[in-house]
């Protein structure tokens, strides 16, 4: 079986590393962290953002220690490219776009204690 180059193939790039805090205050403080790095906060609806670098749930997110997730150019070609290699998809974990295209899916299996997502530009 020929394993390819995902980077070339897929376009895969690495997103983010994120963190997995107990609650929103242990996240702000990790975050506060991050700032003194020179990257900024934001937040969403269950995390705080550290640039586009960081990501630290708020609550415990996926994974043991916490998740990694990998851009991809389109993820339907990404998941039969992992597919063929014996990484299955977690079909609980795909959000879909108002259009119903898939943003964001999870491998079933973690890797070293991470949760792994792949992400799809919009």
């Amino acid at each position: 079986m020929t394993r390819g180059d995902p980077m070339e193939e897929l376009g895969l790039r690495l997103a983010h590393v994120g963190i997995n805090a107990a609650d929103l205050e242990e996240a702000e403080g990790i975050a506060e962290r991050f700032a003194l790095l020179g990257l900024p906060t934001s937040r969403t609806p269950v995390s705080l953002l550290s640039g586009t670098y960081v990501e630290t749930m708020a609550g415990r997110g996926r994974g043991a220690n916490g998740h990694i997730a990998f851009h991809v150019d389109s993820i339907p070609v990404a998941e039969a490219w992992f597919a063929e290699r014996g990484i299955e998809i977690d079909e609980a974990s795909r959000r879909l776009r108002p259009d119903g295209t898939t943003h964001l899916v999870y491998f079933k299996e973690p890797i070293g204690g991470f949760a792994i997502h792949l992400t799809e530009d919009d």
